[in-house]
């Protein structure tokens, strides 16, 4: 009972299914750059503490992973459907957020070193991305003087950079190859199809499909369409004089920065899913953070340094698929 009062209270931060009625009318009301922040960081600390505390407090009961891997489910599909109905992009984006969440949730419940390590793996590629995209709605506002998609039209001839720094990291949230999302969402389904959860995988990749179309709905309205209301400018006069960038050079040069990195995800891959994996591990068998914590002599040294890597691997899998079979 515990395990789960834990998830419920960090649910609330991370933005689980049924706690995320905070985020949707939050996240849009705040400035560009401020809402970068928050969407990039603050339901990632919540995801970790959630890992943290299921991996390291608790012997993981059977019903743990099976309450985790439907919230994950509820998360997904309730978050996407929600970004569906939305006609404001920062609104999209924000539900989004909650619906990308349940991506993580799902690689922590199947409580193998695969399904953590795309989790963790998950989570890089979600900070860099959903804060570039926050970036640009903010980028949008101020150039249209609205995020709403009935009230924006038409920059892709206007302001094409901010098309392209929208388009990189939305290809990329939507999972499509060979962006960073793509590979993130092949190792969840990879490990999820490992542990035999095909459900849960295929409403992953039913809920990657809808994402697509969001984004698509945003570009078709935003940057290809053409307005059908006036907007109240929020960007002064000056400011609203077209220009080659579409926005100022200081607002472009990080947004820019971000829609590189998230490439640099996808050419770096392999090594940044090494670095996830050996997390996994640590998660996963948690005693060197123990011994760190509490003092050496509080774990036994000789069970401490035995294992090697690969074998550590075997011995956490092997672990998992021995609860998982015990009546």
């Amino acid at each position: 009972m515990l395990a789960l009062a834990m998830l419920v209270v960090f649910g609330i931060k991370a933005g689980l299914f049924p706690l995320f009625f905070w985020l949707p009318d939050s996240y849009p009301t705040a400035p560009g750059p401020v809402v970068a922040v928050f969407a990039g960081l603050l339901t990632k600390v919540g995801v970790y503490a959630i890992i943290r505390t299921q991996t390291l407090l608790f012997d993981r009961p059977d019903y743990m992973g099976t309450v985790l891997l439907v919230v994950a489910v509820l998360t997904m599909v309730v978050g996407v459907f929600g970004a569906i109905a939305q006609d404001d992009m920062k609104r999209i984006l924000a539900f989004h957020i909650i619906s990308q969440i349940g991506y993580m949730i799902f690689g922590l419940g199947l409580f193998t070193v695969a399904g953590v390590a795309g989790a963790v793996f998950y989570i890089v590629h979600h900070i860099i991305v959903k804060t570039a995209l926050f970036l640009v709605a903010g980028l949008v506002a101020r150039r249209a003087g609205s995020s709403r998609l009935s009230e924006v039209g038409g920059l892709v001839r206007s302001a094409p950079v901010i098309a392209v720094l929208f388009a990189v990291p939305a290809l990329s949230l939507a999972g499509l190859p060979p962006f960073s999302g793509f590979l993130a969402k092949f190792a969840l389904a990879d490990a999820g199809l490992d542990a035999g959860e095909w459900l849960v995988v295929g409403a992953s990749l039913f809920v990657g499909m809808l994402t697509l179309f969001s984004m698509t709905k945003i570009w078709s309205g935003v940057f290809w369409g053409e307005a059908e209301e006036e907007p109240q400018y929020l960007a002064p006069e000056s400011e609203r004089i077209p220009n080659r960038l579409g926005a100022p050079i200081g607002m472009i040069v990080p947004t820019a920065a971000l829609a590189l990195s998230s490439i640099g995800v996808s050419v770096f891959a392999g090594e940044l899913y090494d670095v996830s994996e050996r997390a996994s591990i640590e998660l996963l068998e948690p005693r060197g953070y123990i011994a760190a914590v509490l003092g050496d002599d509080e774990v036994d040294d000789e069970v401490k340094f035995e294992l090697t890597y690969d074998d550590e691997v075997d011995q956490i899998d092997d672990e998992v698929d021995e609860e998982g079979a015990t009546p």
